[in-house]
């Protein structure tokens, strides 16, 4: 029997339904479409009471196989969940700040606008680099030639237009 898909996996879970009070949001590699087969099913949340989504977590997920949450002790003390369900990965981030202010949806925003404007071309060698081991940030950044920590490289790509990353893309000999 073969593995549910990951949208299956989210529905059967019903981690959306669960999460709804805490804005939920599927991110990373998965609905970019630049998963390896380890990748896990990555959500970002709005919780200003990470106690009350801690609470949440615990009691719908916390007999799950490969249960572990914390909390982080960098910017914002962010709580991190992760567990098994419906054969998948999951990883949740909870953040005081709202979902669209958090790096992880500016990340994930980038990159599928980068993608979605360099196509096939720049997924193949962001995809070439990942099954060599590269995370996803760095991957884009080497194959954009972008200077500097990849993640702050990205931060700053997100409030470019489509223009400008469309020359960005555009200046990539191998595109």
């Amino acid at each position: 029997m073969t593995s549910p898909t990951y949208a299956d996996a989210i529905r059967r879970a019903r981690i959306l339904d669960l999460l709804a009070p805490f804005d939920p949001h599927v991110v990373g590699t998965l609905p970019l479409g630049i998963a390896l087969p380890d990748s896990d099913i990555d959500l970002i949340c709005h919780a200003p009471d990470r106690a009350a989504i801690a609470e949440l977590i615990w009691a719908k997920f916390g007999s799950a196989p490969g249960f572990a949450m914390y909390q982080w002790s960098a910017r914002g003390r962010p709580l991190i969940a992760r567990f098994d369900a419906e054969g998948w990965p999951f990883e949740i981030f909870a953040s005081a700040e709202l979902v669209q202010d958090q790096t992880g949806w500016q990340h994930f925003e980038v990159e599928r606008r980068l993608l979605d404007l360099g196509g096939f071309a720049l997924r193949h060698q962001v995809m070439a680099l990942r099954e060599t081991g590269v995370k996803t940030e760095p991957a884009f950044a080497i194959v954009l030639g972008l200077s500097g920590d990849p993640y702050e490289a990205l931060i700053e790509l997100y409030g470019k237009s489509d223009t400008d990353l469309a020359v960005l893309i555009a200046g990539i000999a191998e595109l």
